[in-house]
């Protein structure tokens, strides 16, 4: 490991125990920053009210931390939005989201678009799927960014402990990230962007980043999407503007083999793109299903598109000077 990295893993990889949340509302109120949480969220109606009622609770209702808690749903058929905001959450469909632009599918694309009905100074991001969930999550990656100015963004890192099919847990993800963070993107991490070889959980969806940095970055449209940024922040900013929290443990669902393919076909393209900006000969995935007493192939494309730095859109820039 580089020793650029180890000074960084002991300088800016924190607790959450580091920071009271006494301290992270003094300083809240003293820098007059405000805090976005934006949920992302697909299908999700088993797990999303939940987390919008602890984070209403705990960080709205009790403390003043959090001054707006949206959920941006992808196009949901169940029913996600309605358990939102029944639980107290702004929900905005992706696709009232610039409408001049057609939507692609992909948690990317959400992300991107949470920037322009979003206020906050500070955009915390929290996947929507995750079970047992403690506002820990928010305070602990958004602390350092309200006490630290010269931090510009902050990972959440924790255990990922594997659910079973009877919805026991197994202790096989502790100090480990997800399959697709260690079979994909920790060995490209560690050989092609050193630097960001000590994040912990360089997938996770829970972190949080100062708006004027993630208005200036593109944000590829899938899976992509947080190892692109991890990326690009490391050459906007520098290695001492990251952070990384531990919040204890995260529990979610997990996905089937061939979801994860294609994640990691996906996180490839990103990750090529931005060594090379070389151009894929095929960017597609093939896989194989049994059917009968056949192995049958399906092919699925790959993630290829990204949108600009939101400060290229002209209706941002209008929100801006409105």
């Amino acid at each position: 490991m580089l020793e650029e990295v180890e000074r960084w893993l002991i300088e800016r990889s924190w607790s959450v125990a580091d920071r009271p949340l006494h301290r992270i509302l003094a300083a809240k109120r003293a820098s007059g920053q405000t805090v976005s949480v934006v949920l992302p969220a697909l299908d999700e109606e088993a797990t999303v009210g939940e987390i919008v009622s602890v984070i209403r609770h705990d960080l709205v209702l009790q403390v003043p931390l959090v001054d707006e808690v949206l959920v941006i749903d992808s196009g949901s058929t169940d029913r996600t939005s309605e358990v939102a905001a029944a639980a107290g959450a702004t929900v905005v469909h992706r696709d009232a989201i610039l409408p001049r632009i057609p939507a692609v599918p992909g948690k990317g694309e959400v992300l991107w678009r949470s920037l322009l009905v979003t206020r906050g100074d500070i955009v915390c991001f929290v996947d929507a799927d995750l079970r047992d969930f403690s506002s820990d999550f928010v305070t602990g990656i958004v602390g350092p960014l309200l006490t630290d100015p010269g931090l510009q963004l902050v990972k959440a890192m924790y255990d990922r402990p594997m659910t079973l099919a009877d919805g026991s847990t197994t202790g096989a993800g502790a100090g480990q990230g997800g399959r697709v963070t260690e079979l994909m993107a920790r060995p490209l991490l560690n050989m092609h962007w050193p630097q960001l070889a000590g994040f912990v959980q360089p997938l996770g969806g829970e972190y949080a980043a100062r708006r004027s940095l993630l208005e200036q970055l593109p944000f590829p449209v899938g899976y992509g999407v947080e190892l692109g940024m991890l990326v690009d922040a490391l050459h906007l900013v520098g290695l001492d503007a990251l952070a990384q929290v531990d919040v204890g443990v995260r529990k979610h669902r997990h996905q089937d083999g061939q979801a994860l393919g294609r994640m990691a076909a996906a996180i490839y393209r990103t990750a090529q793109l931005r060594l090379a900006r070389a151009h894929l000969l095929r960017p597609s995935l093939t896989q194989f299903e049994r059917t009968g007493d056949a192995f049958e192939p399906r092919t699925y494309s790959v993630d290829t598109e990204e949108r600009p730095p939101m400060t290229d859109i002209a209706e941002y820039q209008a929100r801006r000077v409105a």
